[in-house]
């Protein structure tokens, strides 16, 4: 009886999961916290601080959020919701053949902008955002988890993921320094995850990295993102060669 009862169970309990079961996609909290633990170490460009990362699948639904820090005050508690941000926006504004980052939509939604106004859609659901117990932040039973953020934000530091097979999973997003050293961090994050099998972007290397083009207030390219430091710029120009987008194996 109790054999003949089990797959039942567990199919009740899969559909009652609903989206947030990605078989063998999404990457464990123990691998994101490890990983981001590892790349706030190194040089990014920014102040060398703390960090949080969330990850959402590509409807939308919170999957993890953790980090890097021994405590959930070592990094900017304000930064928590816009990790969160950050990879609700490069989620919902990444298509299975066209890859954008957070950092590539700060020039198009500045005033007179091509997509003027977007930061203003999709508002972050705050019961969301900030309810539950706070002691559970950033750990696997953050408040956040199972649940739709909501929220657009366009500066460095979302970028969406793409698995070995080229599909569009879902996104990250990462937030504590500079938006710059963000978007830095996130890129070498990803690559960590090996979820950076990317269709191509409109950055000048063809991916989704950060374009750094804005001369005398106008982008050039109409996707770039104002610089914050020249090591981060020098950083950011040289990630497609020392973290590479992977390619799809045909």
């Amino acid at each position: 009886m109790q054999r003949k009862m089990f797959p039942v169970l567990m199919t009740t309990l899969i559909m009652a999961i609903g989206t947030t079961v990605i078989a063998g996609d999404m990457p464990s909290h123990e691998q994101v916290t490890t990983a981001l633990k590892s790349i706030v170490k190194e040089k990014n460009g920014g102040f060398g601080l703390n960090m949080w990362a969330t990850i959402v699948d590509r409807d939308g639904i919170v999957q993890l959020v953790t980090f890097s820090g021994e405590h959930r005050g070592d990094q900017w508690p304000g930064s928590r919701v816009i990790s969160a941000q950050k990879a609700n926006t490069a989620n919902a504004f990444s298509l299975p053949g066209l890859a954008l980052s957070t950092a590539q939509l700060f020039s198009a939604t500045q005033p007179g902008g091509s997509l003027y106004g977007l930061q203003h859609s999709n508002p972050v659901d705050t019961s969301v955002a900030y309810g539950g117990n706070p002691q559970n932040v950033g750990k696997t039973s953050d408040p956040m988890v199972g649940k739709i953020i909501g929220g657009v934000n366009v500066f460095g530091g979302g970028l969406p993921l793409y698995n070995k097979s080229g599909k569009l999973i879902g996104a990250i997003g990462v937030s504590g320094d500079s938006s710059c050293a963000d978007h830095n961090i996130a890129w070498k994050l990803r690559h960590a995850l090996e979820l950076d099998y990317i269709p191509g972007g409109v950055s000048p290397t063809g991916d989704d990295n950060i374009v750094n083009d804005i001369q005398d207030g106008k982008s050039a390219s109409g996707w770039g993102h104002p610089a914050c430091a020249p090591e981060s710029t020098d950083i950011a120009s040289k990630l497609p060669k020392t973290h590479p987008v992977r390619k799809v194996e045909k």
